[in-house]
């Protein structure tokens, strides 16, 4: 089985835990099963049932540290993030001292698009579609697409760019204008809820068709790599989020996720953390982007969101393989990646 070889410009030292821990090094020596001893006591995991797993917008679940339902929560972040679309980046950079634009490298390098023969073909360079869910501003997707095209040489990699809000992808798409023209080519941008992933609606543009479009559906099957980064905890039904990214992904495919995660191994520094979380980036964000509450939220989303351990639980009883642990810690655990693999 092939591993997804790390692009050149990262620091060895930086990805050898990435490559030790990616869902393509030795999955089959070191595989985690939903009834494997190491299961965590899922204290902050919603229930990973069959039942669950199909949203229901009147079933309860949180919206920070409110209990809503997940319809509401659905609103309710759908406002959070129309607020925030315009400062989002900046925000970003202030919170956390610039270090998501190291962890998001990080994150790409590990998965290395347009290199590594995620389908079966020889050519390890073949086409590729990379999903990027609640990818609206493109972060993740502009890196990918520069490793893709530029790194490896294979512009056969396209990548859908999916949010749930209209405004985020906005930013996106007046982004990408500054993109060569074959990477502009490679992108497309689609309004849809991750967790029912049959009806997505292409972002209209100012030339679009004043036609309304019909939803369409991303097929079963037919993506070679999900990835989500700093977006899953602002979903209403994450366990439904997960066996929809099961459905869309090829055998053999994978899904990669980048998310806010806990630094309880290290307790002072745990501590200080969360002093500044609480204390500073409402604050922050009251003072920069004129919007207290929202990053109010957005604190108490990453404090409400599972431990590492419960969410590769999660993940796994979505039907994937995990190699190793399933997550590789960042700056101690403030971030972690995640990534499973869709058995062949």
């Amino acid at each position: 089985m092939a591993v997804l070889r790390p692009a050149l410009s990262v620091p060895r030292a930086l990805v050898q835990t990435s490559l030790r821990q990616s869902p393509r090094c030795a999955v089959s020596r070191r595989l985690l099963s939903s009834s494997s001893s190491s299961r965590s006591q899922n204290n902050n995991a919603p229930p990973t049932t069959p039942e669950y797993a199909v949203p229901d917008p009147s079933r309860p679940t949180h919206f920070g540290f409110e209990t809503v339902t997940e319809a509401e929560k659905r609103e309710r972040v759908a406002g959070v993030f129309t607020s925030v679309a315009e400062s989002y980046d900046r925000m970003n950079d202030l919170m956390s001292f610039g270090w998501h634009r190291i962890w998001k490298d990080h994150f790409v390098a590990s998965l290395n698009p347009g290199f590594s023969p995620l389908s079966s073909s020889s050519d390890p360079r073949s086409p590729q579609h990379i999903l990027d869910i609640a990818g609206g501003t493109g972060d993740i997707a502009f890196r990918m697409l520069h490793t893709a095209h530029v790194l490896n040489a294979n512009p056969s990699v396209r990548v859908t760019i999916s949010d749930i809000n209209p405004a985020m992808l906005s930013v996106g798409k007046q982004r990408s204008t500054s993109l060569p023209a074959s990477q502009q080519a490679a992108l497309s941008f689609v309004e849809a809820n991750a967790e029912d992933l049959t009806r997505t609606t292409p972002l209209l543009t100012s030339t679009s068709s004043p036609s309304p479009v019909p939803p369409q559906e991303i097929p079963s099957e037919s993506v070679d790599l999900y990835t989500v980064a700093f977006g899953i905890r602002n979903f209403s039904n994450i366990p439904a989020a997960l066996r929809e990214a099961h459905r869309v992904l090829k055998p053999g495919g994978v899904f990669a996720c980048l998310e806010f995660s806990k630094a309880d191994k290290f307790p002072l520094f745990n501590t200080l953390y969360k002093e500044w979380s609480f204390r500073a980036i409402p604050l922050i964000g009251q003072l920069v982007a004129g919007d207290r509450d929202s990053y109010q939220y957005l604190v108490e989303s990453i404090e409400r969101f599972p431990s590492q351990t419960e969410f590769r639980d999660m993940i796994v009883d979505a039907g994937f393989v995990v190699a190793g642990e399933g997550y590789e810690d960042l700056t101690g655990g403030v971030a972690a990646i995640h990534k499973g693999m869709k058995p062949r």
